[in-house]
C-alpha cells in the first residue's frame, strides 16, 4: 500500500473529535469512495453523505417530460448522453418514448448532435444539455459550431446547473464538503473561498485512492482545529483561477437563471440558459414548449437522498421495485447515482 494512503488512513482512524459529516458533491467521488472501500475503513465518528453531484440525478421530471414532448409531439431527433434515456418522467422515460417510435439517439458529445443535424437537414435535432460547469463548455462550443456552420435545424434543451448555490443550500447538511475536482478545474477556487468567508468548510479533491484519502485526512485534521477552512487538495489540476477560457465561453453563450433541482426545489440563479444572442437555438423558444409540471413517483425518496436526509436503503423501493435494471428513481439510473452505488457496493 502507498505510504501516503497508509498515513492518511492512520490520521482518519485516530480522529477523536465530534461526529463529522462529510458531503461528497460529486457522483464520481461517491462511486470511487464505495469502490475503493473507503467508507468501510472510516471510524464511526466520520460519516459520508452523498450529495446532489450527479447531473442526471438532480434533473427533474419536468425536463424529461419536455424532452419526451419534443420527441413525440414535435417529431424531433432527440440526442442525449446514455444515462438520461432511462430517467423516469411523469408518464414515461425517453427509452419508453423510443420504444413507441420516437427518434432518440445516444451521442458522446454535443458536437456529435450538431454533426447529425448537418448530415440530416430535413430533421430537427435537439441536444439535451444536462450537467454542471464541467460539461457546459462543450454545449457552448456546440452552439457556436452550429451558428458558425449555419446549421439551422439544431437546438439545445438546457438543464445546465452551477454548484455554488447548491453548496449554499446544503451548507447546514454537512460539516465539510468534498468539492468536485472536475467542476473546480473550470471554476477555480473563488467559490470555495467565498463560502469559507461565510463559515463553510471544504476541500477540493481528486479521484484516485491517494487523492481521496489525502483529502479526507485533511478534513479530519482541519476539523479538529474547530475553525472554518478551505484547502485545494487537487492542485495538479485545479488552478486558483480555474479555466479562464472555459469561464469566458460559458459567459458568452449562456446566462444565469433559476433552476429546479430534484429534491432541492428551485434554487435561484443556479441554472444556465442560452443568452439572448443565441435564442434561436433555444429549443424551449423554438418549439414553444408549454409549461410542464412533472410528477415523480411519490414513493421514491430520491429527493431526500440527494439532500443527505436519508440513505438509499431507507427508501421502500430500494432493491425491491427499484434496481439498476428497472429504475424507478433517477438516483438508481445513473452510474454516478448514490442509490446505484449502494446497490452495487452495499454499505
Amino acid at each position: 500500500m502507498d505510504d501516503t494512503i497508509k498515513k492518511a488512513g492512520a490520521i482518519l482512524a485516530a480522529y477523536s473529535g465530534p461526529p463529522l459529516r462529510i458531503m461528497e458533491v460529486c457522483g464520481t467521488h461517491t462511486h470511487e469512495i464505495f469502490r475503493l472501500g473507503i467508507r468501510k475503513i472510516l471510524p464511526e465518528n466520520i460519516g459520508m453523505i452523498s450529495g446532489p453531484g450527479c447531473p442526471v440525478c438532480v434533473t427533474p421530471a419536468d425536463y424529461i417530460d419536455e424532452a419526451v414532448y419534443l420527441a413525440l409531439e414535435k417529431g424531433c431527433l432527440v440526442c442525449t448522453f446514455g444515462d438520461l434515456i432511462r430517467v423516469p418522467g411523469s408518464d414515461m422515460s425517453l427509452a419508453d418514448a423510443r420504444s413507441g417510435g420516437a427518434a432518440v439517439r445516444t451521442v458522446y458529445t454535443p458536437i456529435d448532435a450538431v454533426q447529425l443535424a448537418a448530415e440530416h437537414p430535413d430533421r430537427q435535432v435537439v441536444f439535451l444539455s444536462v450537467g454542471f460547469e464541467t460539461t457546459t463548455p462543450a454545449s457552448c462550443l456546440a452552439v457556436k459550431r452550429a451558428r458558425e456552420q449555419g446549421v439551422a435545424n439544431f437546438s439545445l434543451l438546457t438543464a445546465n446547473k452551477t454548484m455554488p448555490r447548491a453548496y449554499e443550500a446544503l451548507k447546514d447538511s454537512a460539516d465539510a464538503f468534498l468539492y468536485p475536482g472536475h467542476v473546480h478545474a473550470i471554476t477555480g477556487e473563488a467559490d470555495c473561498r467565498r463560502l469559507l468567508a461565510e463559515g463553510v468548510s471544504g476541500v477540493i479533491a481528486g479521484f484516485t485512492a491517494k487523492e481521496l484519502m489525502t483529502a479526507l485526512a485533511v478534513i479530519a485534521v482541519k476539523s479538529a482545529e474547530e475553525e472554518p477552512y478551505f484547502v485545494n487538495c487537487y492542485p495538479r489540476v485545479v488552478r486558483p483561477e480555474g479555466s479562464p477560457e472555459g469561464l469566458r465561453l460559458i459567459k458568452e453563450v449562456m446566462e444565469p437563471c433559476d433552476a429546479e433541482w430534484r429534491g432541492l426545489g428551485v434554487i435561484p440563479a443556479s441554472g444556465l440558459r442560452l443568452a439572448p444572442e443565441y435564442a434561436d437555438l433555444d429549443a424551449r423558444l423554438k418549439y414553444d414548449i408549454p409549461e410542464i409540471h412533472g410528477q415523480s413517483n411519490t414513493a421514491c425518496r430520491c429527493g431526500e437522498v440527494l439532500q443527505g436526509k436519508v440513505k438509499p436503503t431507507d427508501c421502500p423501493l430500494f432493491n425491491t421495485g427499484c434496481t439498476p435494471e428497472h429504475p424507478i428513481g433517477a438516483c438508481m439510473v445513473s452510474n454516478e447515482g448514490s442509490c446505484s452505488a449502494f446497490y452495487q457496493y452495499g454499505l
